[in-house]
Order: structure tokens, then C-alpha cells, then sequence
């Protein structure tokens, strides 16, 4: 193999590769041995089918593999001789293409990486910014708590019922006289105004006290899921049974109880590790763009343009969904689009801050155990259906490409660990609106803020995870995906719920609730 080099630019690198004619038919002979006990051709025995006529009845496909395989050991020669790194999958053309018999010439174009000086990782300092949890904390927590545990008393008898309070009720329900399936109900719970039930049934009991019979006509919607009730008018007759006003939650031991808990002291120790799991959270986030705005304010190096470019893509495709979704998106598109530059600027940043931290991790043994990428692939493969985890399983396992980008945002957080360990921290209480307004401030700059699109920029302190090398890129910065509704099924007689109601299902009386949505 001839290998002369054409290119030498910067991070760009082109390469002339010249395959002999006679590697490629030592590759076909070599294959032709390999397959021949397993030939089989009327006249010869097993084994004993002449070379010249294997390669005449699979000639084609032999030669196409051969080829195709000494392409590949060609390029993987080039880059082990040259000790190249690629920054992408390089770009291979064979010009007017490939003529048998005669000697294969290649073009291979790329990018490397750059040569990183690794930091020095002593001496670093950082600001750690931790918000206490107090008493008063967890009593509010504890008051919303017990806020959405909604209970229930007995109204007097002569109250009559309005939104808010709750109905036990029997009905029936008819169409054209006949009752139909799922119209009827004992005892069946109500709160006025929640929107359970389809349009006009809970306005229509509005009013009516404990003992009262009443009936009401009402219209099933158009896009009623059961068919046969969708736009039908119906008559429901309806005795009250109970009448309940809303009853304030009391916080004590058996308050607690209720919840599964043992004690009132239990579910205060709960709730105050919620907090301080969210407060650390938001710790996290602060100092760990501190360490990047400090790693890139001391490194600055060419980094490759196809690895910015594909950066920006991602940044500029997730600011046009974002900007799609505002209410003038045309204002909004124009917005981004004056600041385009400015994104080009934060893609670079973000691309050089993954090089820089993959550069360290490499350097101090950083690693993403292979129980660790299991697991990581395992969740992954949830976002699909059943039937088709297996399939993603066996795709990531043989695809670097897949491997790298699920790998990278748990390589990144065990960097920031280990230089967060390296570092010497100092403290500073703060209060949570003063930790959250120091990251306002960044995000203000440098951030993109999933479900806003105009107004910032993002982060220019995260790597994409999508590269042959490891990015710097947050799992929990991402925008998750989002799944579809479950289907409701046809039998079931659930309406949809309408634009200016709350998102909850409504339902005709004593039809069964369809799956959540998730």
C-alpha cells in the first residue's frame, strides 16, 4: 500500500492511497481456500471444486468483500502509521471509482484532533454556594403537602352544592329512551367543577342538596371516543346522596400515617432530604459552571470546523423548535437569527471545553465502566417499544459512534468529579433566590433554556455527544424526549378534554378512566 500525503492544513489532513491490484486477489484466493469445503458443485466432490470455478460462480461477491475489506485495513494502516486522530468518520472517495483487476486509488480527507497540552489540575479553586434547609422550609413543604391531599365532611343538610364541594351520586344515563353501556353508577364520587365528567352534567348539579333527584340532558361531544354516544344527546336521571364540603387537612402523627409513614417526624425527615436534594442539585450547576468558564478562560486552541459546524446544527436546530413554538414565531426566528454568529461563537466554546475535558479524563484515568455503559444502554433502549429495545441493544453494541454519544454525558460528570475533588472549595451559605439568581445570571448569557428560544444563548460550556471523542455535555441539560399519549380504547366512553378545561380526562358517569397520559 502507497500512502503520500496531499493535505496539511491546520486541523485538515487529505491522504492519496494507492491499493495494488495483487492485494486485492490475495485477499480473494485467501477467501476462495476459506470457503472452498464448503462448496459443493454437481461432478466434484466436497471439498475439491476448482478455484478458478468458485471464483466464476461467486466472483462477484467475493470481490466486493475483499475490496471492501481492504479498504477498511487501509484506512485503519493510514491512521495508525500517521498516528492520526480523527475528529469525525473520515471521508473516503474513489474518484471515477473502481475498475477489477487494476489498482485501487483513495482519496481520505479528515480532521484531527488538535494536540491539548493537559492542565495542570492543582491549585484549582472554586466557590461552592450551599443554601441550609430550615425548619420554616420544610413546614411549607409540609403545608403543600397536606394542601393536595384533598379530604372531605359532610356538608349540612341544607347546603347546597357549589364548585369545589363533592357529590355521591347514582345515575342513570338513556339515548333515544334506551340505556347504554357504561351510563350507570352507584355511589359514585363528584366534585363540582373539576371537569370529570363530559360538558354540562357537573354545572347541571350545581345547586342541589343532599336527597335530591334530579334529571339533566346533555350532548356528548363530536370527538367522543365511543362511537356510538359521539354527538348523541342523552338524559340522565340522578339521585343525590351525599353532599361533602372540602375539609382542611390536619398535619399530625396520623396525617403522616396516612401517607404509609410511622411518624409525623418521618415524613419531615423526608421532605427536608427532598429539599436539600434539590438545593444540591442546583449547587452542582452553579459550580460546575464556574469550573468550565475557568477551564476556558485559561485554554484556548484551534479546534476542528466539521466538529463546530455539527455543533451549531444541534444548537440551531433546537433554537428553530424553540422559536416555532412562540407566539410570534417569526419575531422570534429573526431574534436567533441576529445572534447567529454569537451561536457559532458558543458551538466553538462548547466543542473546545469537550476536547479539553476529554483531554483530562484521558490523562488521569477517567473511565466509564463497562458496567456503567450497560446500564446506560439499558435505560436507553426504555425509550423504545418492547419490541424494538433488543434491536436498539444490539445496534449500540456494534456502532462506536452510538457508544460514544450515550457515554459522553456520564464521562463529562465523572470529569467535573474528579476535578471537583482536585480543587480546594470554599463555602458560602447562601439563600436559595440567591443561588437560583446566580445562575439566572449565567443562563442570561450562555444558556439555552429548554421551552425558551429568543432571548438566550446556550451554554457555551457543554460538548455534544455525538463525536468519536467524548463532549462535554450534561444528561440532565438535555431537552427529554417526549412520549406520545396512551391510546384510549375505543370501548372505553371517555371524552377528550376541551382547550380551556384543565388536562384532565372527561368522562361520562361510570365510564372506567382511560390510561394516564404520560
Amino acid at each position: 500500500m502507497q500512502i503520500v500525503e496531499t493535505t496539511n492544513e491546520g486541523l485538515k489532513r487529505a491522504y492519496s492511497v494507492t491499493i495494488p491490484a495483487k492485494d486485492i486477489e490475495a485477499r480473494i484466493d485467501a477467501e476462495v481456500k476459506k470457503v472452498a469445503p464448503q462448496v459443493r458443485m454437481p461432478g466434484f466432490r466436497p471439498g475439491k471444486v476448482p478455484a478458478n470455478l468458485i471464483k466464476k460462480m461467486h466472483g462477484e461477491a467475493l470481490h466486493s468483500d475483499a475490496f471492501n475489506t481492504a479498504v477498511r485495513e487501509s484506512i485503519d494502516e493510514l491512521m495508525r502509521s500517521k498516528k492520526l486522530r480523527p475528529a469525525l468518520q473520515p471521508k473516503v472517495d474513489l474518484g471515477d471509482g473502481y475498475e477489477q483487476g487494476k489498482d485501487a486509488e483513495l482519496t481520505v480527507e479528515l480532521e484531527v484532533l488538535p494536540e491539548i497540552e493537559v492542565p495542570t489540575v492543582d491549585g484549582l479553586k472554586l466557590e461552592k454556594l450551599v443554601v441550609p434547609v430550615a425548619d420554616d422550609q420544610v413546614d411549607e413543604a409540609l403545608g403543600r403537602l397536606a394542601g393536595n391531599q384533598k379530604s372531605y365532611k359532610d356538608a349540612p343538610k341544607t347546603k347546597k352544592a357549589a364548585d369545589g364541594d363533592q357529590l355521591i351520586i347514582d345515575f342513570v344515563g338513556r339515548v333515544d329512551g334506551t340505556e347504554f353501556e357504561g351510563g350507570k353508577a352507584e355511589g359514585a364520587p363528584l366534585v363540582i367543577g373539576s371537569g370529570q365528567f363530559i360538558p354540562g352534567f357537573e354545572e347541571q348539579l350545581t345547586g342541589v342538596k343532599a336527597g335530591d333527584e334530579k334529571t339533566i340532558t346533555v350532548t356528548f361531544p363530536e370527538d367522543y371516543p365511543a362511537e356510538h354516544l359521539a354527538g348523541k344527546a342523552a338524559e340522565f336521571d340522578i339521585t343525590v346522596k351525599e353532599l361533602k364540603v372540602p375539609a382542611e387537612t390536619k398535619v399530625d402523627e396520623d396525617f403522616a400515617k396516612s401517607l404509609g409513614l410511622e411518624s409525623l417526624d418521618q415524613l419531615k425527615g423526608l421532605l427536608k432530604g427532598q429539599l436539600e436534594q434539590e438545593t444540591a442539585g442546583l449547587t452542582r450547576t452553579q459550580m460546575k459552571r464556574q469550573l468550565l468558564d475557568r477551564l476556558a478562560a485559561d485554554h484556548d486552541f484551534a479546534v476542528p470546523p466539521a466538529m463546530v459546524e455539527a455543533e451549531f446544527e444541534q444548537i440551531w436546530e433546537q433554537l428553530q423548535a424553540e422559536a416555532a413554538k412562540e407566539e410570534d414565531p417569526a419575531a422570534a426566528q429573526k431574534e436567533i437569527e441576529a445572534e447567529k454568529d454569537d451561536y457559532k461563537r458558543i458551538a466553538e466554546r462548547r466543542v473546545r471545553l469537550g476536547l479539553l475535558l476529554s483531554e483530562i479524563g484521558q490523562a488521569n484515568g477517567v473511565e466509564v465502566s463497562s458496567q456503567e455503559m450497560n446500564m446506560l444502554v439499558q435505560q436507553a433502549a426504555q425509550q423504545y417499544r418492547p419490541e424494538d429495545r433488543e434491536r436498539f441493544v444490539e445496534y449500540v453494541r456494534n456502532e462506536p459512534m452510538a457508544q460514544a454519544q450515550l457515554r459522553a454525558p456520564l464521562y463529562e460528570d465523572k470529569v467535573v468529579d474528579f476535578l471537583f475533588d482536585k480543587a480546594e472549595v470554599s463555602e458560602r451559605e447562601v439563600t436559595r433566590e440567591e443561588l437560583e439568581a446566580a445562575i439566572e445570571a449565567e443562563e442570561s448569557t450562555d444558556e439555552i433554556t429548554p421551552g425558551k428560544a429568543s432571548a438566550k444563548k446556550p451554554a457555551a460550556k457543554k460538548a455534544p455527544a455525538k463525536k468519536a471523542a467524548p463532549k462535554a455535555e450534561s444528561a440532565e441539560d438535555k431537552p427529554a424526549a417526549k412520549k406520545a399519549p396512551a391510546k384510549k380504547p375505543a370501548a372505553k366512553a371517555e371524552a377528550k378534554p376541551a382547550a380551556d378545561k384543565k388536562p384532565a380526562a372527561k368522562k361520562a358517569p361510570a365510564a372506567k378512566k382511560a390510561p394516564a397520559k404520560k
